[in-house]
């Protein structure tokens, strides 16, 4: 426990769910650019792509390179002389890349469906809902005072800052806890010896990219039928 400014003192897991929401804001930082060029890269695969086979690609880029992150650093527990405790540090740093990961997938779904990612605000709204899946769209829709389907096209986007910033600090309280824990799940289980840490750090990653693939879905809707002129 340490103290704040006006030397209050700050509990722990207040202190861990800060660095949390640090690392999630700086995952969500810089992305714009980022999001643009995948989503080239995506559509460089086939020119004549449609939104929905772009947004296709997306998915299988975003799951492929999440699931090979976890299963390298779970492999690290089982290399001669490398052990648990270079993978627990590895683990560490990778959290930060598995929200890049996550945050530049989600963006990069919204640039497809033409939402406009230029605001803070509305980035981290994008990014934690998906996040959260059910939690965060049931969030987003009851503070917005909206409802309807596929929150990412239809209330992220009309809302005002403000209310996005209700929306921000319900969803990162929730964030917290659910990241916090299934991430220190995972990150257990990586470093199991024998390479049995690479099979469930690759299984864990994937089965999250699939939960997040899935809340996309659901969030942004059918995908545009063509693109903007």
């Amino acid at each position: 426990m340490t103290t704040d400014a006006h030397d209050r003192p700050v509990p722990a897991a207040e202190l861990r769910g800060q660095r949390v929401l640090d690392l999630l804001d700086q995952a969500i930082g810089g992305q714009s650019p980022l999001v643009r060029k995948n989503v080239a890269r995506a559509r460089q695969r086939n020119p004549e792509a449609t939104p929905a086979q772009v947004i296709r690609n997306l998915e299988r880029m975003y799951v492929s390179a999440l699931t090979g992150t976890g299963a390298a650093i779970g492999g690290t527990a089982a290399a001669p002389g490398i052990g648990t405790g270079v993978a627990l540090a590895l683990s560490a740093g990778e959290a930060l890349s598995s929200l890049e990961l996550t945050a530049l997938f989600a963006l990069s779904i919204a640039e497809v469906h033409g939402v406009p990612i230029d605001m803070i605000e509305r980035r981290r709204t994008i990014v934690l809902g998906i996040m959260l899946g059910g939690t965060g769209s049931t969030t987003i829709t009851a503070v917005a005072e909206r409802t309807g389907q596929h929150w990412g096209r239809h209330v992220v986007t009309k809302v005002p800052v403000e209310t996005l910033r209700q929306i921000n600090k319900i969803l990162g309280r929730n964030f917290v806890t659910k990241y916090g824990t299934k991430q220190g799940i995972i990150v257990l289980g990586r470093v199991a010896p024998f390479g049995i840490g690479a099979a469930i750090g690759g299984g864990a990653n994937a089965a999250l990219a699939a939960l997040t693939v899935r809340a996309a879905r659901r969030a942004f809707g059918p995908p545009p039928t063509s693109w903007p002129a």
